[in-house]
């Protein structure tokens, strides 16, 4: 049987309703192409004085290697990275339309081109209605008429641009391409992205199959400097710590038994995900009391799962996204726009549990959050259920991992390595770098440019005290790096033991322990050996009894 009549002649539709959505001639095109970040290759310039001097004027306004986005290609081709049995999926024949809304605001041509070229060429033409370019008063000149002459160029009818009249930020632009959409489904993308093999047939189809479901594609990176195309990991659920930044818990079993299959997650990471066009506007959109950026990822994930919804990741549907290395937009200038903003997240959403969040942002009571009472009243006319049933059925093991109340550490302080009469000190260096010992310090005055305060937590990382990064180990070869990375609170590569009797800090792991040659001052990991003196590290302070129990 063909499936003419939804529009796709030539392809076979199975007893069950599905065809192959791959597009097989665009994966021939993508093998055979050739040059500069196909494939999803790194990029490396040249190192010259004018390049350099182009690139560093780039990066300074776009926070990444925009230079680097110029010589590659707007159709380049990327590696299929998917779990082995996406290939051999199906999706239903009859997927709803949809609209693809990307806001931005003074984005690199080159770079917003690549994402709305991706989206065209990786999706089967008839279920776009619309890609939505929402413009929040660009200043850039390339992105007035240069822009709308590439759009009309090579997507013709297909691409449309909307412009504010005003700076609005990134949720009121949102909404304002939300608005102006007319597909069956929303969904939202950043303008630095590029959409990867049959991305969107298994985002729609839950979609399809329930129109309260909201569905996520799986985030993978490009890199900041090189435009590379990697993955981020295979896999873990959004959530959030009680400062509300956005953390993740691991998969579930059940998740795990089958790697291409969407699971639930409890938080979205924000800017990236479909949705139902007419269920989006039943939740109320996005409330327009929030400012800027910062929130809206918590005020709908809650609003999904408290008024009846679910949230689904899509681990065959993938997305690179580029993390820029730094904000390259000035500050609006209107005061503590996210802590307002998550203040009236918790005031509407989070019922009794907004005080774990006011103990450790004890300043947010003071913040005026403006008129809430019309998202009271959605939740109110929604019948939507309370945020101890979203901690009890939906994030149930995140308290294993941010508890509201976190048990005290584990060893703070100095961590003295006893052959070498030297110090841990991670020299106030950034995720990625390699630490190592210097001098103890003893006093103040003797820091300097040095960092020796450690914590050893109760998640068991060790990490610089009042830093979100951890000591991280990814080898389990003799002399393996130690590295500092973002703390992720899922232990694995930033687990470790600390044994009172023999001192040393042991990497389960690996089933290495951190070792250190004293003449270099260099730390690594080494096959645990306990009368080593290089094995055994002095914390300046020990909680024995919090040790003994863990």
């Amino acid at each position: 049987k063909l499936a003419a009549s939804v529009g796709i002649p030539g392809l076979q539709v199975d007893v069950n309703g599905k065809v192959d959505w791959h597009n097989y001639g665009q994966a021939i095109a993508d093998a055979e192409a050739r040059g500069p970040g196909e494939h999803g290759a790194a990029v490396e310039l040249p190192k010259n004085s004018v390049i350099e001097s182009k690139k560093r004027k780039l990066y300074k306004v776009n926070g990444f290697n925009a230079l680097v986005s110029d010589l590659i290609p707007l159709n380049r081709s990327l590696p299929d990275i998917r779990h082995p049995n996406c290939a051999k999926k199906r999706y239903l024949a009859n997927l709803p339309t949809v609209s693809i809304v990307i806001p931005f605001h003074n984005e690199h041509l080159s770079t917003l081109l690549r994402t709305v070229t991706s989206v065209i060429n990786r999706s089967p033409k008839h279920l776009i209605k619309e890609v939505i370019l929402a413009d929040d008063y660009s200043s850039k000149p390339e992105l007035g008429r240069n822009l709308e002459n590439a759009v009309a160029k090579h997507f013709k009818k297909r691409v449309k641009i909307i412009r504010a009249k005003k700076r609005e930020g990134l949720i009121r632009t949102r909404l304002l391409g939300a608005r102006a959409a007319i597909g069956d489904v929303l969904l939202f993308l950043d303008s630095h992205t590029e959409a990867n093999i049959n991305w969107l047939p298994p985002l729609l189809e839950p979609i399809a199959e329930n129109p309260h479901t909201v569905a996520c594609p799986f985030i993978d990176v490009l890199d900041y400097d090189t435009l590379a195309y990697r993955a981020q990991d295979e896999g873990a659920r959004g959530s959030f710590d009680w400062e509300l930044y956005y953390k993740r818990l691991p998969l579930l079993d059940v998740d795990r038994a089958e790697p291409s299959k969407p699971f639930k997650s409890p938080v979205m990471a924000g800017g990236l995900f479909a949705i139902n066009r007419e269920y989006f506007w039943q939740l109320g959109g996005y409330d327009e009391g929030l400012d800027v950026w910062g929130g809206e990822q918590y005020e709908l994930s809650f609003k999904i799962w408290q008024c009846g919804g679910q949230m689904l990741d899509v681990p065959c549907s993938r997305v690179g996204h580029v993390y820029r290395q730094f904000a390259p937009f000035p500050n609006p200038g209107i005061g503590d726009f996210v802590g307002r903003n998550y203040r009236r997240v918790a005031e509407v959403w989070m019922d009794e549990y907004k005080n774990y969040l006011y103990n450790r942002r004890p300043h947010y009571r003071n913040l005026d959050y403006g008129d809430i009472s019309k998202q009271k009243a959605l939740r109110e006319r929604l019948k939507c259920k309370s945020f101890q049933w979203f901690m009890e059925k939906v994030a149930f093991d995140q308290p294993l991992r941010y508890p509201p109340i976190e048990p005290p550490d584990l060893a703070w302080g100095k961590i003295r390595n006893v052959a070498a009469a030297k110090c841990l000190d991670s020299k106030f260096l950034d995720s990625g770098k390699k630490i190592g010992l210097d001098k103890c310090i003893g006093s103040k005055s003797d820091g300097g440019s040095r960092e020796q305060n450690f914590v050893l937590t109760w998640h068991q990382d060790l990490r610089p005290a009042k830093r979100t990064v951890c000591l991280d180990v990814s080898s389990s070869e003799n002399k393996a790096p130690v590295v500092l990375w973002t703390c992720h609170g899922m232990q694995g590569n930033q687990l470790f033991k600390y044994n009172l009797v023999t001192m040393q800090l042991r990497h389960p792991v690996t089933a290495q322990c951190l070792d250190a040659d004293p003449d270099n001052d260099e730390i690594f990991m080494n096959p645990c050996t306990k009368e080593l003196k290089t094995q055994k590290w002095e914390f300046e302070h020990v909680n024995t009894t919090a040790i003994m129990n863990d």
